[in-house]
C-alpha cells in the first residue's frame, strides 16, 4: 500500500486549556515521518468563535476542515491523517466515504466523541465529531464500532443505546478477531479507522491531554490494526491527540506511535 501522509495540526476542537500541546504532537509525529510522503495543512493561529452554532472556535474549525478536504482531493493513494485534535476526522472520513462508499468506521477512542451541541459539557467539537458525522448521515450507525471507549458522558450513553452502534470494550478487544467479524458482519469492503491514542493505557504512553486509566496494550491496538487490514482494504486512517509536555515524552513515546504508524502504512 502507498501512502500520504497529511499533518493537521489543529488545536481548536479540544476542550483543554492545553490544547495548543497537540500542535506540538502534530509537528513531533511529523518529523518521523518521509518528507516525500507528507503533506501540511496550515491551520489558523486564532480560536476562532461559535457563530451561533454551539460548536467552541467553530469558524477555525471550519476553516481548517475546508484546507483538508482541498488537501485530500489532491492525494490518489491512501491518507493518513495525522491530528491534532479529533476534528480532524470529519473531512478525512467525508473524504473516504465519497472514494469509498462500502466503508465501516472503526473509532479507537477513550471517548465516544457522540456528544451533540445540546448534550456536551465543554461545546468542543473534538467530543462531538463522531456524532456529527452520524448525524449528517456521513456514515451509518450499522457501519460504525466504537473500540476501547471507557469514558462516557450521560448523553453518549442514551445515544449509543438508541443508534444501536456497537461498542467493544478494552476486555473485548483482547480478542481481535471478535472486531474483524463485527465488521465483516456489516458488509464492508473497507475500513477507515480513526485512532485517537488515548484509548492506549496512560502506561503505554505519556503524552495524553486527558489519559484514561485501563485502556489498551500498543501490541493489542498494532494486533487489532493488522487484522483488520488482512482482511478488509483500508479506505484512510487518523492518528490524532498526541499531545507530549517534553521533549523526554517525545523519545519515549516515539517507538509506540511509530509502530502504529507502520501497523497503518505497510
Amino acid at each position: 500500500m502507498t501512502a500520504t501522509f497529511v499533518v493537521v495540526p489543529q488545536w481548536q476542537g479540544s476542550p483543554s486549556s492545553r490544547a495548543m500541546r497537540l500542535a506540538d504532537g502534530a509537528a513531533a509525529i511529523r518529523g518521523d515521518l518521509p518528507s516525500t510522503a507528507t503533506r501540511d495543512v496550515a491551520v489558523p493561529l486564532e480560536s476562532g468563535d461559535a457563530q451561533g452554532t454551539g460548536v467552541a472556535r467553530f469558524s477555525s474549525l471550519q476553516l481548517v476542515r475546508e484546507r483538508l478536504r482541498d488537501a485530500l482531493r489532491d492525494i490518489s493513494d491512501t491518507p493518513i491523517v495525522i491530528g491534532g485534535d479529533c476534528g480532524v476526522s470529519s473531512a478525512a472520513v467525508a473524504h473516504a466515504v465519497s472514494r469509498r462508499g462500502d466503508l465501516a468506521l472503526i473509532w479507537f477512542d477513550a471517548h465516544p466523541d457522540l456528544n451533540s451541541t445540546e448534550s456536551s459539557p465543554s461545546g468542543a467539537y473534538g467530543g462531538m465529531v463522531l456524532r456529527s458525522l452520524l448525524d449528517e448521515q456521513v456514515v451509518p450507525p450499522g457501519r460504525t464500532l466504537l473500540a476501547g471507549a471507557r469514558s462516557w458522558d450521560p448523553g453518549e450513553d442514551a445515544f449509543v443505546a438508541e443508534s444501536g452502534i456497537r461498542a467493544f470494550t478494552v476486555d473485548d478487544l483482547s480478542a481481535v478477531s471478535g472486531l474483524v467479524a463485527a465488521v465483516a458482519e456489516t458488509g464492508a469492503e473497507s475500513v477507515y479507522l480513526h485512532i485517537d491514542l488515548d484509548v492506549l493505557d496512560p502506561g503505554e504512553i505519556a503524552g495524553l491531554l486527558d489519559p484514561e486509566p485501563f485502556g489498551l496494550a500498543a501490541s493489542t491496538l498494532v494486533a487489532a490494526i493488522k487484522a483488520l487490514r488482512e482482511r478488509f482494504a483500508l479506505a484512510g486512517a487518523t492518528i490524532a491527540a498526541y499531545a507530549p509536555a517534553s521533549t523526554a515524552e517525545i523519545v519515549d513515546d516515539s517507538p509506540t506511535i511509530l509502530r502504529i504508524i507502520g501497523a497503518l502504512a505497510a
